[in-house]
């Protein structure tokens, strides 16, 4: 065999061996880690025709400094065929450093081999394999983040402040179908169902304003839901422009991402049989601004937009971050076991599917009036019961204590702390009743309580918190929606115009916000404090209204860039 076969042969064997060494190996991820640049460039050929990943055609940054949102990017971005990734960093350096570790003797006539053969090795094998492991770890790292931030998201969005003993318009906008109306009453049930086509020429314009007319009066709801898809500027328009000769009403725009996709589930005919599809559409916009909660439960989570490429995220972890985050809500906010719709009830701690439906049997027959009757239906475990009677609450009970949060497990201790109060559970919400709990509310009050029933101080003061305010829906304390009487267009806005929005979508580089165009404008996160912030989530909330300020506009893109911070 020619001595050139056998000294490449001996370099393969080399650089397998230097590839499987382990301090090698650990060596290179440190350079790359290190002082590794991240380089993406546009695809030979590629096009892409919306500019949607730009910044990633001629983009390099380091390692390092490497953001989550720029990871999924990249990753989706590579993966449609629009651009190539590669790592940058000086690989000669690196080669050197190895040689002088492994190679003693650097006069040796096989010292040259040997370089050769580590260059080969890291070239061939190492760095290839480093790559892939490091882009893994970027890729898990990114993905974990992602999915803390759609959980909190979510966790904000599902906590907005409902739009409490109002009759409510849902207005599902359209063109050519026409725009579905759904009138609902106070607790969200369907009074009446139609149709207009305000944007089929001035006859149908016509017909549709004397309809909806009609039906204002008829129905006097005191607020318009629009939904803010396709056509929604148009009806905006339509809305504001009626709502001049009735003042008392007033509208919100609603987002109605994922009330498609719940209008066509099994869950959707099942509660409206005999609608259309875009007409329980309008239903389910008309009662997120009722309920947010109990309507967005329905919704398979990833489809209702405040994540961050969720589409790209492993959906088994995904499902399961965003199921504990509306179990958690569901039970912090609690139900009304009377009201309650299997869609919400299914996130109460205790209850499956057997559970709810004897529930709601029992419920069809005649509503409960105590939580002794939840316990006494018949196929409720006595286990059940313990885990899932403390969110179940009977607004109309006959035990006041059935009204609140109170565990029934601790109603003897409540009953307690109320004699020891010489207080009487028959003045429950009254002023009296309600000063007194305040009065006991310090440290020294409630460690003589605590010491006097044989329990610790921190439960006496939930007890008394939630006897001050039974039943207390924190939602109560957030921001509601921001109802108008006008419409605002791109064109009416100026750099440095202050305005009021809503927070739609909290990502890793900024918060999107609703302030009344059909595209949200970006607050960049550079632009909401006047401080170092390392993630939006320190500042804004997804359903958190916040003051505005035009920084530019893009009429060509209808793009709104947006300030947190006074021009």
């Amino acid at each position: 065999m020619p001595e050139e076969e056998v000294r490449e042969g001996i370099g393969f064997i080399l650089a397998q061996q230097f590839s499987d060494d382990e301090k090698i190996r650990a060596q290179v991820l440190r350079e790359m880690q290190k002082f590794g640049n991240l380089k993406t460039s546009l695809k030979k050929g590629a096009e892409d025709e919306h500019g949607t990943y730009e910044i990633y055609h001629d983009f390099t940054t380091p390692v390092q400094k490497l953001k989550g949102h720029q990871v999924m990017a990249i990753n989706r971005a590579e993966k449609e065929k629009i651009i190539t990734v590669a790592f940058d960093f000086d690989q000669d350096r690196l080669f050197d450093q190895i040689g002088r570790r492994m190679i003693r003797n650097r006069d040796s006539d096989y010292a040259g081999m040997l370089q050769e053969a580590i260059k080969d090795s890291c070239k061939r094998l190492i760095i290839p394999s480093i790559s892939r492991q490091i882009r893994r770890e970027l890729k898990e790292k990114a993905e974990l983040n992602a999915i803390d931030k759609f959980r909190g998201n979510l966790e904000h969005l599902l906590m907005t402040r409902p739009l409490e003993s109002q009759k409510v318009l849902g207005f599902d906008p359209a063109f050519r179908t026409g725009c579905k109306l759904a009138f609902l009453d106070e607790k969200g049930d369907v009074l009446h169902i139609d149709v207009i086509y305000p944007h089929s020429g001035d006859h149908a314009r016509a017909q549709a304003d004397e309809k909806i007319r009609k039906l204002l009066k008829t129905y006097q709801p005191q607020t318009i839901a629009i939904g803010n898809g396709t056509a929604s500027r148009e009806s905006e328009a339509f809305v504001a422009d009626l709502l001049k000769d009735f003042p008392q009403i007033q509208y919100a725009l609603v987002s109605e991402a994922g009330a498609s996709v719940y209008s066509a589930s099994d869950l959707a005919r099942e509660e409206f049989p005999d609608l259309t599809v875009e007409k329980r559409s309008a239903v389910s916009i008309g009662r997120r601004i009722q309920d947010p909660l109990s309507e967005l439960v329905k919704i398979d989570p990833k489809s209702i937009g405040v994540g961050e490429y969720q589409h790209d995220l492993p959906p088994k972890q995904l499902d399961e971050a965003l199921d504990f985050t509306i179990t958690k809500v569901v039970n912090q906010v609690g139900v009304n076991i009377n009201t309650a719709s299997p869609s919400i009830l299914k996130y109460i701690s205790g209850l499956n599917k057997t559970s709810i439906k004897k529930l709601l049997d029992q419920r069809s027959k005649h509503p409960f009036t105590s939580r002794k009757e939840i316990a006494a239906v018949k196929g409720i475990s006595a286990k059940t019961f313990e885990q899932a009677a403390g969110f179940l609450r009977i607004n109309e009970a006959e035990n006041p204590l059935d009204q609140t949060g109170i565990h029934p497990e601790s109603y003897d201790l409540a009953n307690k702390v109320i004699a020891l109060l010489n207080l009487d559970l028959r003045q429950f919400r009254t002023e009296p009743f309600i000063k007194a709990l305040k009065s006991y509310q310090n440290e020294q009050r409630i460690n003589e309580i605590a010491k006097k029933t044989g329990t610790d101080p921190v439960i006496v003061l939930d007890i008394l918190k939630e006897l001050e305010n039974p039943g207390l829906d924190p939602r109560k304390s957030l921001d509601g929606p921001i109802l108008k009487k006008d419409v605002l267009e791109l064109k009416d806005l100026k750099t440095g115009m202050q305005l009021q929005g809503t927070v739609r979508n909290v990502t890793s580089f900024g918060a999107f916000v609703d302030i009344g165009l059909h595209e949200d404008g970006l607050v960049h996160i550079s632009k909401m404090a006047n401080r170092f912030i390392s993630d939006p989530s320190e500042v804004v909330s997804t359903g958190q209204i916040v003051t505005c300020y035009v920084l530019s506009t893009d009429e060509k893109r209808n793009r709104v860039q947006l300030s947190l911070l006074p021009l």
